[in-house]
């Protein structure tokens, strides 16, 4: 009974990233949700209160996999655990797959609903605390230049949105995953005390 309950669940967020994907979020009905997913609408509402819910349930799951990959490195010094992020970066951009589209629906959707933004603002300054708390480490334990820990995260926050809107723009234009663990090395070895 529970494997089939996941499966079900499962089915509502593959039809609900294709869907948000490519129509968007607020012509995506739930009606048009179950019918992707091949389920009835009391499945839908037994695992999730509404459309929003679903679609915040969407954006957990994918900051999971970065909360994963950031759990990973811990206790390491500050230039390895950039590396060891790096690691991640591919499985970060194949598990969101299809669903790139729908990270412009999240910020589309926070600019006009209040929990929604909250939703996404939150983990925000969460990775940019996070990152200036590790660039910080990194200054303090002699590996990186003195530089304002603040700005360099929020370098490393725009690199990293910049990247992910340029996938989106041009999916086939690069191999993304490659590009983004490329753009991390780089930004590191500025950092690095020579």
């Amino acid at each position: 009974m529970q494997q089939r309950s996941e499966e079900t669940r499962a089915k509502i967020l593959e039809s609900a990233i294709r869907l948000f994907s490519m129509h968007g979020y607020n012509a995506a009905s739930v009606d048009d949700i179950c019918k992707g997913a091949k389920i009835s609408k009391g499945a839908f509402y037994h695992h999730f209160e509404n459309k929003q819910a679903l679609f915040l349930a969407l954006l957990d799951g994918w900051l999971k996999t970065i909360d994963n990959a950031i759990d990973a490195s811990k206790d390491k010094t500050a230039p390895d655990t950039f590396t060891q992020m790096t690691e991640a970066f591919p499985y970060i951009f194949e598990t969101a797959g299809e669903g790139l589209p729908m990270f412009l629906e999240f910020w589309l959707q926070a600019s006009r609903d209040e929990k929604i933004w909250q939703a996404s603002i939150t983990p925000y300054r969460r990775y940019h605390k996070y990152f200036t708390t590790l660039i910080k480490k990194g200054v303090d334990e002699g590996s990186f230049v003195d530089v304002d820990p603040e700005l360099a995260s929020r370098m490393i926050m725009s690199t990293a949105m910049g990247l992910l809107l340029q996938s989106l723009l041009d999916p086939k234009g690069a191999k993304w995953e490659k590009v983004a663990r490329d753009s991390t090395t780089l930004l590191v070895n500025s950092l690095l005390k020579k």
